[in-house]
């Protein structure tokens, strides 16, 4: 807790500093902006609102629930081109199709995940699963993922994710694809599904746990208060859950997030994404070696305003963090499960 040292991510095959003494220093360098608290529930002008207009004309329909469409800027397509051949192994390129979408909570634009009813929540499970299920049957990968406030690069304040399927394994799932198959390999037992069996029993670095699932701080941990949303059973794909789990989900994401924002009594930004085996022709294949698993990675260190910055040392050597993953799961912890606000 006091001195520095490495530790060891199984799951990406790295390892990340640990310096506790760091979080004392003294802070001179930038300060952020706390998110504006008057976003309106409904703007004509907001692209995502319910019967507004978006950038390519087309008017959104009143949505009551969840609203699924095709992202108008697509990072992804899926009849681009192929790529010329490479006159040399070191300017190699490769076909890269797919599909983006867009997923809208909730109708109202003043009301993100934490605020919102368990039946809600439980909505946009209900989506998440479907849409893993439908592009997941072609698509070898599946991303679903949210980029919650201005200090993530989210340009909307409506509560809203994105999903985007791709005709390759990106750079982290076939990481982890490798790591995982290699842990089952050589002991016997899915790396995260022995993972969390192992958090359970600790406590040290739980947040927050009930019947079907636990939120730890994962020992590895690179982000100040990086979370890892396990399943307590072996469970491949978000489309595989059960009914009473999707439930026990929707209650354990929430209180996961009204911790998040009970920490500094604001609206607590993040990058989170869901990892599961790998789909479309993968479907045919033995992937036990997966579990799936949900990752939240918040920026904030030491208050509303002081964020980390993954620079330097970070960027040319190795993740490096201040306060240890225990210290950081504590306060989470310890945080009330009722609303600042």
């Amino acid at each position: 807790a006091e001195h520095q040292h490495a530790r060891y991510n199984p799951l990406r095959d790295d390892w990340v500093l640990v310096s506790a003494h760091r979080v004392k220093r003294p802070w001179q360098g930038q300060l952020e902006k706390p998110p504006p608290e008057d976003v309106p529930r409904w703007d004509p002008n907001n692209p995502l609102c319910p019967g507004a207009t978006r950038a390519n004309g087309e008017v959104n329909p009143q949505y009551e629930g969840t609203f699924v469409f095709p992202n108008d800027f697509p990072a992804l397509q899926p009849d681009a081109p192929e790529p010329g051949d490479s006159d040399h192994p070191l300017f190699q390129a490769a076909a890269a199709r797919g599909v983006c979408k867009v997923m809208c909570f909730h109708p109202w634009s003043d009301l993100t995940l934490p605020l919102m009813s368990l039946v809600e929540i439980r909505a946009v499970i209900d989506a998440w699963a479907e849409l893993a299920a439908e592009l997941g049957a072609s698509y070898p990968w599946v991303q679903i993922f949210e980029n919650k406030g201005a200090m993530m690069g989210c340009s909307n304040p409506h509560p809203h994710c994105q999903v985007w399927a791709s005709s390759f394994l990106p750079n982290e799932a076939r990481l982890e694809d490798r790591t995982q198959r290699q842990h089952l390999s050589q002991h016997g037992m899915p790396m995260l599904l022995e993972y969390a069996e192992q958090e359970a029993r600790r406590k040290e670095r739980l947040v927050v746990e009930n019947t079907d699932w636990l939120v730890v701080v994962p020992y590895w941990a690179t982000w100040p208060y990086q979370t890892l949303l396990l399943p307590r059973r072996h469970v491949c794909r978000l489309q595989d859950l059960q009914k009473g789990e999707r439930d026990s989900l929707a209650s354990i994401m929430q209180r996961l997030l009204i911790k998040y924002d009970n920490l500094f009594e604001v609206s607590f930004p993040y990058s989170m994404g869901w990892h599961g085996a790998p789909t479309g022709p993968y479907l045919e294949e033995d992937c036990r070696h997966w579990q799936l698993h949900a990752h939240y990675y918040p920026p904030l260190l030491r208050s509303a305003t002081v964020r980390k910055f993954m620079v330097g040392y970070e960027m040319l050597a190795q993740a490096q963090r201040d306060l240890t993953p225990e210290q950081a799961a504590e306060r989470l912890r310890s945080l009330p499960e009722v609303h600042y606000k």
